[in-house]
């Protein structure tokens, strides 16, 4: 008779040893080559709301987009009849639960708040307002920043115009207030991760952050500028990667997480150059010297 061949116990294992090791070294790999991929996806979807937000401007005087979220908790975008953006359409609709809480809309009253917006006629696909790696179940995740006729704050506006500090306008209303810093150095939207309301909160005349600074795909974000690029914007201090690391915890109450003061020289400099970016320069004396 023919003794049938078979793997030993100790072959066995060897084989299972052998395989968990190789996926122990192809696993990280294989999720960075994923994660390039979608953040790939995520400047693409930057770039096309960033090219909406121009057709609106030049299609309305160079006028740029009413920069906040509603928030009315009913998937609407009504046109404001008063304040600082009386007659100006949201850019977006209220796509906003209990943003503290962590919780959501349902996903058609979200989708129902992006139609109503005033970029949706530019950009008709409601995938392109999120990130693919976002919070699960919120169908926005991008904002648009305070200076880009969204807040307004401390030092940046008189009456319903933006100051003028140089040739730095500091709270833009119209696409040619960009002069120096020229639209190539101001951020308009930023990948949060998440649903937020009004827009991305960043103080100008003090040396602290306001919203913290969401660590996205990797150890960054992704924002897009008033010139049409977007990049990838590269975190180094130790505590602004802590603090936005939490603060893109689904379902984190982030609210602990604002007003985070600086540590080291890095994190100042994290600090300095969203600043900048944002408002175009510093509204005050920094304390360290700025490297960006």
């Amino acid at each position: 008779m023919n003794k049938q061949k078979a793997f030993t116990l100790i072959e066995l294992l060897v084989v299972i040893a052998i395989i968990a090791i190789l996926m122990a070294v192809l696993m990280p790999a294989l999720n960075r080559v994923k994660e390039q991929g979608r953040r790939a996806v995520c400047l693409s979807n930057l770039r096309q709301l960033q090219l909406a937000w121009d057709m609106y401007a030049t299609e309305n005087d160079e006028k740029v987009v009413n920069g906040e979220a509603y928030g009315g908790g009913d998937g609407t975008a009504p046109i404001p009849t008063g304040g600082h953006h009386k007659g100006e359409q949201w850019w977006t609709g209220d796509d906003i639960a209990d943003f503290w809480a962590g919780t959501s809309l349902p996903q058609e009253m979200q989708f129902r708040a992006i139609r109503a917006g005033a970029l949706w006629s530019y950009c008709k696909k409601e995938t392109l307002y999120r990130c693919p790696t976002g919070v699960r179940g919120e169908m926005r995740t991008y904002t648009i920043t305070d200076a880009i006729n969204g807040l307004r704050r401390s030092g940046t506006y008189n009456g319903n115009v933006g100051v003028r500090v140089g040739r730095t306008v500091l709270w833009v209303k119209k696409r040619t207030d960009f002069i120096s810093p020229g639209p190539a150095q101001r951020i308009v939207f930023l990948d949060e991760g998440r649903i937020t309301p009004d827009s991305y909160a960043t103080h100008y005349q003090n040396e602290r952050w306001w919203d913290p600074p969401f660590v996205r795909h990797g150890d960054g974000t992704n924002v897009s500028f008033a010139d049409g690029h977007a990049d990838y914007w590269k975190y180094r201090g130790m505590k602004t990667l802590e603090i936005g690391k939490l603060a893109a915890v689904p379902g984190r109450n982030a609210n602990d997480l604002h007003q985070m003061q600086p540590v080291s020289d890095d994190d100042y400099q994290d600090l300095y150059k969203m600043q900048k970016a944002v408002w175009g320069k510093l509204g005050y004396s920094p304390s360290h010297p700025p490297r960006y």
